[in-house]
């Protein structure tokens, strides 16, 4: 009778169980913080484009006033012509200038408190006051 060895089986090549779940709790930790730091760099971004946007939206409401004699009672009007709008030349503006990056209404007054009207980008929470990215900002300032 012949006695055969017994062979341990060899391990094949791969990734245990747990090897693939630290890998995998790896990625998660690096993916979070990737996230974080893209997230503040948006919001970042928003407001530096709602800074600029103020300044645009505040040449096109200087543009309809020297056409039309004054500036307008609202931004609508920089959009559509009103009834008694002699030397209206617009639209001067798009239904999309009126809103900022973050998708709220600037704040408008005619006549203005600091000079002939006041443009008001009130930052990511579209609120008066805040601070931070919620901080506002005035055509004035």
């Amino acid at each position: 009778m012949r006695h055969t060895r017994f062979k341990p089986a060899r391990r094949q090549g791969g990734f245990t169980l747990l090897e693939m779940l630290a890998v995998i709790v790896l990625l998660g930790i690096v993916a979070t913080i990737v996230v974080r730091q893209v997230g503040g760099n948006v919001d970042k971004g928003k407001y530096g484009a709602g800074k600029a946007q103020l300044a645009s939206l505040s040449m096109k409401i200087e543009s309809y006033g020297l056409d039309v004699g004054s500036p307008p009672k609202s931004l609508q009007q920089l959009v559509e012509k009103s009834g008694n709008a002699a030397g209206w030349a617009g639209p001067y503006a798009k239904p999309s200038d009126l809103k900022d990056p973050f998708g709220h209404a600037f704040g408008y007054r005619f006549p203005g408190e600091h000079g002939a009207f006041d443009l008001i980008f009130y930052g990511q929470d579209g609120q008066p006051g805040g601070e931070g990215y919620s901080a506002d900002l005035g055509n004035w300032e």
